[in-house]
């Protein structure tokens, strides 16, 4: 047996009942490289403290408490691992061996672990908690771990920081660390930046692109963090995550979204052309048949049809609007606000729709400022939401209407509007969500008043953008409402800056963008005097559009007025006759040539007949557009009748002939060819009847030697 004991493979201690080594194997001898009589006779205890780890703290305590464990329940245990002075890591198998119920040896077998092989156990004893977390940063490999000194140099690598970088840590230990950095973010001393800030709040956290040894780029998530020891600052520690696959997960999200927007866009584009286009047809009918003798029932069904009409355009344009505004497309212009007339035309506007029982009540502070800067559209475009709800929802009592100025800095005067009515008022459940969109507190198949739920979530966006607010509260004195809102407008300091404005909106044509202010039957007037000598040509491919805007035109006038059903056909009347035509009204979406390359074709011939896009999309930038592509104005449909008579004046009435402007320069031309015709000839010059009137505004002088046999004007309509 003694034999067998000095033979075993395994390291064994036989110890004694009192813990007093007995016998050692060859193996321990070896293992632990000490003599037999450096141990025999020797208590465990002892032992143990001399030949442990000197870091251990608690030397040879868990192979103590194991044996004393062992020993109460006459069973086999093992103890932790503790590290030895030759850094190997052991732990004892402890068996107590009875007789009846008398201990008389305890056999300990000695079973290595692997340094690393730590089974959860990083801070024991026998390890020091810096060594621990040492070989915790060590082992990390989807975490680039490191340290850096005061100036920013790598001290520190870990395998983690190898994996990812892929510098070995011979390559990197004293390099700075901006070396993962490109070249943008050097330019801007983007590292030197990160550790300042660091310094000066303790932490400083980062996401970009950083470059690994062989140039390859990834996104990385970085946190840097100032590191002190006794109160003085050491360096930095810095943690990196590549997260290239998130940002890749969230460029192809952004990128469907941009998608799945620009599909929405397209789709209410398309949308609104496709229900515009017929109620053009039908709307524009209905004000023709207007013009004519009916009896008092015709009337009535006419104006029941274009008011239905008019509030189906008012729904698609809610729907429109909102999808302009949730896309953050939606922009608000500058130019001349005048908040008195806006206000009062509203009211003048919205008194034509209250019941008999309602009457209006408008006061206007005396200290509104008469002129100022900002978006006259976008502010009446609110006016009217709030107080036509008002009158929606007011069967008897009034609307009050008040206007006053809530603040005023050096640059701007804040305009507070308030609108109280005697309505229905409002919930107090549904108060909270009044401006979410699609929200309407009377959603029964019963309801009496009709709506998309959009208008004041559309207010509510239009107000923020002008700088302002919107808030409803309770009517103080009686049943229904009180809506108010504010708006921030800028001053206007001086005339230049409304010339600077005005300016601003004139194209390089010279054309004026604005409408005439003129009182429209004044203006229809003077229109109808000037249209029997005009010349239009209209562009459109819908039949039934073709015939109500025919005779739309013609019931303002127009007599001479041609027809094309495409672009191309369009482009080849246009281009026979250059100078045919006071104006052309071009619908957009048409087959084989659409309305954009139709202009386009006809600027590139150096025809500079106005054009007037005639279209049925509605979306922002669908105007932007037809300019771009070389058309002068744009005339939404349905087409308002109004506003139809208003951008014709403009360009018949208002504008310079383009005809005159070619001629005159033709006449300059012709001129300027005088300096190289032979002082003997007799020259003979033919004008046009558009450019007569410049004869004598070129002076010709003596000097050229050309004498000038005779001057005759061309009796033929549109010669050039």
């Amino acid at each position: 047996m003694d034999l067998v004991f000095d033979c075993s493979p395994l390291p064994l201690l036989l110890l004694t009942p009192s813990c007093c080594i007995a016998r050692a194997s060859h193996r321990f001898l070896t293992d632990w490289a000490v003599a037999a009589d450096d141990c025999i006779g020797l208590q465990l205890h002892t032992f143990l403290e001399n030949q442990l780890h000197p870091t251990n703290i608690y030397p040879a305590r868990h192979i103590i408490a194991a044996i004393d464990d062992a020993i109460s329940s006459r069973s086999e245990r093992t103890s932790k691992a503790v590290p030895t002075r030759n850094r190997r890591s052991c732990r004892a198998r402890v068996i107590p061996v009875f007789k009846y119920d008398q201990l008389i040896a305890i056999n300990i077998e000695w079973h290595d672990r692997p340094a690393e092989f730590l089974e959860g156990e990083l801070v024991r004893p026998g390890l020091s908690t810096d060594e621990a977390f040492r070989i915790l940063v060590q082992a990390l490999k989807d975490y680039a771990i490191f340290l850096l000194d005061t100036k920013g140099h790598i001290a520190t690598w870990n395998t983690g920081a190898q994996l990812l970088k892929g510098y070995t840590r011979d390559e990197i230990i004293g390099k700075h660390f901006s070396v993962f950095y490109g070249k943008d973010d050097l330019e801007i001393k983007k590292p030197e930046k990160e550790l300042d800030i660091c310094l000066r709040e303790g932490r400083v956290e980062d996401e970009g692109w950083r470059y690994k040894k062989d140039g390859t780029r990834f996104w990385a998530n970085v946190i840097i963090t100032a590191i002190y020891k006794d109160g003085v600052h050491v360096g930095f520690g810095k943690v990196t995550r590549d997260l290239t696959e998130r940002k890749a997960s969230e460029s192809r999200l952004i990128a469907a979204y941009e998608e799945s927007e620009k599909l929405k866009s397209d789709f209410l584009a398309n949308m609104s052309h496709e229900i515009r286009t017929p109620m053009h047809g039908m709307l524009s009918a209905c004000h023709l048949l207007q013009d004519t003798e009916l009896t008092a029932r015709q009337k009535d069904i006419i104006g029941i049809m274009d008011e239905s009409g008019q509030v189906l355009l008012q729904v698609i344009n809610d729907i429109l609007d909102y999808s302009k505004l949730a896309s953050g497309s939606f922009s608000v212009t500058s130019d001349v606000v005048g908040i008195t007339s806006i206000i009062t035309s509203v009211v003048r506007s919205a008194q034509t729709t209250l019941k008999p029982a309602v009457h209006f009540e408008l006061f206007l502070a005396p200290n509104l400022p008469k002129s100022v800067q900002g978006d006259p559209l976008r502010y009446r475009q609110v006016v009217q939401n709030v107080i036509g709800n008002a009158a929606k929802f007011t069967d008897k009592g009034s609307i009050r209407v008040r206007v006053s100025l809530q603040a005023v800095d050096l640059e701007s005067f804040t305009v507070l509007t308030e609108v109280t009515d005697t309505g229905i008022g409002i919930p107090e459940d549904a108060a909270a969500i009044l401006f979410t969109p699609f929200t309407q507190f009377d959603v029964t198949t019963t309801k009496r008043y009709k709506g998309t739920g959009l208008g004041l979530s559309i207010a509510k966006s239009l107000v923020e953008l002008m700088g302002g607010r919107i808030g409803y509260r309770p009517n103080p004195e009686r049943q229904g409402s009180v809506f108010w809102f504010t708006c921030r407008f800028k001053k206007i300091k001086s005339l230049g800056q409304i010339q600077d404005w005005k300016h601003d909106s004139t194209p390089r044509d010279g054309s004026l963008m604005a409408l005439p202010n003129t009182d429209i039957r004044d203006l229809q007037a003077e229109l109808s005097q000037a249209a029997s000598s005009k010349t239009l040509l209209l562009v459109e491919d819908n039949v039934i559009n073709q015939k109500v805007m025919l005779g739309m035109l013609r019931s303002l006038g127009f007599k001479n007025i041609d027809l094309a059903s495409d672009g191309i056909e369009a482009v080849n009347i246009v281009t026979r006759k250059p100078v045919g035509y006071d104006l052309v009204l071009m619908d957009i979406n048409m087959p084989v040539l659409d309305g954009h390359e139709a202009s386009a074709r006809i600027r590139r011939a150096g025809i500079n007949v106005p054009i007037v896009a005639m279209t049925a999309y509605a979306l922002k930038g669908d105007r932007e557009r037809c300019l771009e592509h070389g058309m002068n104005d744009y005339v939404p449909k349905p087409v308002d009748k109004k506003y139809l008579i208003k951008t014709l004046a403009k360009w018949i009435l208002l504008m310079r002939d383009y005809r005159k402007d070619e001629s005159e320069n033709a006449w300059r031309l012709a001129l300027a060819l005088l300096d190289y015709l032979p002082t003997s000839m007799n020259l003979s010059i033919l004008l046009c009847e558009s450019t007569a009137g410049y004869q004598t505004g070129i002076p010709i002088s003596p000097e050229r030697g050309v004498r000038l046999n005779s001057v005759q004007t061309c009796q033929k309509r549109h010669c050039r």
